[in-house]
């Protein structure tokens, strides 16, 4: 068996404009399919871990490389400001690629986000 991340990419600002469905009921349908998927994954024994993240102007950076000094270097914001950012995610374990994707074309469905689909290596 094999790990994939499946993980849903926003364009910048929609997280925290609200903007990423067209109305409230278009966003309680995906929630409400987003949940019946968690459980058909959780049912067949396929979810290792799935969330949704805040947007990336709540992020923070964290640096400890020791660029700033002895002292981690911490700073408000995310660690690219502009371009698509992580939305969510699933990790999910299936036998095959094949079968990552599949989940990927239901979760798709049922969010209404285009997705992006990578093995976790190792």
């Amino acid at each position: 068996m094999a790990q994939f991340m499946i993980s849903v990419i926003h364009d910048p600002g929609v997280q925290s404009s609200g903007e990423a469905y067209q109305s409230e009921d278009d966003m309680q349908r995906a929630f409400e399919a987003v949940a019946a998927f968690n459980q058909d994954l959780q049912d067949a024994g396929q979810l290792v871990l799935a969330g949704g993240l805040t947007p990336p102007e709540a992020a923070h950076t964290v640096d400890a490389t020791g660029a700033a000094g002895d002292s981690p270097a911490v700073s408000p914001g995310p660690r690219v400001s502009s371009g698509p950012a992580l939305g969510g995610f699933w990790i999910v374990e299936v036998a095959s690629e094949a079968g990552a994707l599949e989940l990927a074309a239901k979760a798709s469905a049922a969010c209404g986000q285009p997705l992006e689909v990578r093995a976790l290596a190792g």
